[in-house]
């Protein structure tokens, strides 16, 4: 096996004496500014993604049963499933993800990431903003949020006219009914909410356009007549001076949504039927394939990051479509869950390579947690995020390797140990942005966009 050994990477160090002798009478803020644009510079000569797209398997996938499977543990921790070798000597997967086996030459399994949250909310908070949780229980939305990953990459890297900057494909977060927070622009502002767009087709896509008050672009209902009568309506009204918009992200919405409709890039990305239909058909013809179909065309168009909420299912729909297997998860995962992410995952690898594109474009597997070591009474696993499995490719990422281990039994990290930070200064720097870039919250104050260290995953 390729096993990384750790390295820290270092962003941009003044001393006390450099930063007086040599910035003068610059204010804090300027100085955090140079600071800030210096280190972008230092990144972006050697960063070679271009886009990111992001692949969230929403409810904790087990990594004992995907990337990190245990055949010498005892029974109850073993589980039913077996690994399997894959293209790249001494690398094992589980034996329900035989597509990706022949791809683990592209990806770099992160074995010994873990956080300390084992609610899917905060859990997905962790992951996507690469910050501790701000609040206790089922959290939804807030305007003083830390902005998620895809809101601070489109902060930093702007999209052609007509373009988002950030997609989210093809539901929002919803845990219990509850919108969650995590994956939203926080206070960065609403401009900067990832806007939610589903693919035409796939089953069981039903096609409707809201999820829990969550703005859905479907560009087969969109009215072009009826969208600038819309638009000039919203205009006439006029609020009361210093009177707070509710409007603010609708207006954002439609003024993005008549932009889509004069350009061209996103509705021909859109249109499937101008895709080869094999290159279709490869992806697999339910939402998860095609949200991902969709991510790649996306990111052709000039989208920057993309984040697929990859569900076998409608999140509305049977449970046995999504990743929480606290029940007969081995069924679960072997019948449904587990082909439909190794069928549509190998397709975005195999599709990419085939493009010539994968090196430009950084693919991120992530996931709210881990299960837990022990099965339990109902042939499940419970929520663990104590250690669980992570995947990059592309991107300049290189491939066939392992970063860390876990225990035994899977329980904990064994070596090198790595959190959600640094897994978002690893997606930073690959894309040329600093990990000790600064950006600025609703009080003006400066902060860096991550805590952590990135990964030597190069």
């Amino acid at each position: 096996m390729s096993q990384t050994s750790f390295a820290s990477t270092s962003g941009l160090s003044m001393s006390r004496r450099n930063v007086v002798a040599g910035i003068g009478g610059l204010s804090l803020p300027g100085y955090l500014q140079l600071r800030s644009s210096t280190a972008l510079a230092d990144t972006e000569s050697t960063a070679k993604a271009k886009s990111c797209i992001i692949i969230f398997a929403w409810g904790g996938m087990s990594h004992l049963e995907s990337f990190d499977l245990k055949p010498d543990a005892p029974a109850e921790v073993r589980g039913e499933f077996s690994p399997i070798s894959t293209v790249v000597p001494d690398i094992q997967i589980g034996e329900h993800l035989p597509r990706l086996a022949q791809h683990t030459d592209k990806l770099a399994i992160v074995r010994s990431i873990h956080h300390d949250d084992a609610a899917h909310g905060r859990g997905m908070f962790w992951n996507l903003t690469g910050h501790k949780p701000p609040r206790a229980g089922n959290i939804p939305p807030m305007p003083d949020d830390w902005p998620s990953i895809a809101a601070v990459i489109s902060k930093f890297r702007s999209a052609p006219r007509g373009v988002p900057n950030a997609v989210r494909v093809p539901y929002p977060f919803v845990d219990n009914g509850t919108l969650q927070a995590g994956e939203y622009g926080g206070w960065l502002g609403v401009k900067y909410d990832p806007i939610v767009m589903r693919p035409s087709g796939g089953e069981p896509f039903a096609g409707v356009s809201r999820t829990l008050g969550s703005e859905v672009l479907n560009l087969n209902d969109v009215d072009v007549h009826r969208l600038n009568s819309r638009r000039q309506l919203l205009a006439s009204l006029q609020l009361p001076s210093g009177q707070p918009s509710d409007n603010d992200s609708y207006k954002h919405f439609h003024s993005l949504a008549e932009e889509i409709l004069v350009g061209s890039a996103v509705k021909n990305a859109y249109n499937f039927d101008n895709e080869n239909p094999k290159v279709r058909e490869s992806y697999g013809n339910h939402i998860a394939g095609q949200s991902l179909l969709l991510a790649r065309r996306l990111t052709e168009a000039g989208v920057p990051v993309v984040q697929v909420c990859l569900a076998a299912g409608d999140l509305n729909g049977a449970s046995g479509d999504m990743w929480d297997t606290h029940g007969d998860n081995f069924n679960r995962l072997k019948n449904r869950l587990l082909p439909v992410y190794d069928r549509s995952v190998a397709a975005l690898l195999q599709d990419l390579a085939d493009r010539g594109t994968l090196a430009e474009t950084l693919i991120v597997m992530l996931t709210d947690f881990g299960r837990t070591p022990r099965i339990n009474g109902a042939a499940g696993r419970d929520h663990y995020p104590d250690a669980y499995s992570i995947a990059f490719a592309g991107g300049g990422i290189q491939g066939g390797q392992v970063y860390g281990s876990t225990d035994s039994k899977g329980a904990f990290p064994k070596s090198l140990a790595c959190t959600p930070p640094d897994v978002h200064a690893t997606i930073f720097r690959a894309l040329g942005i600093s990990p000790k870039a600064m950006i600025y919250d609703m009080l003006n104050r400066p902060l860096p966009i991550c805590d952590g260290v990135a990964l030597p995953l190069v």
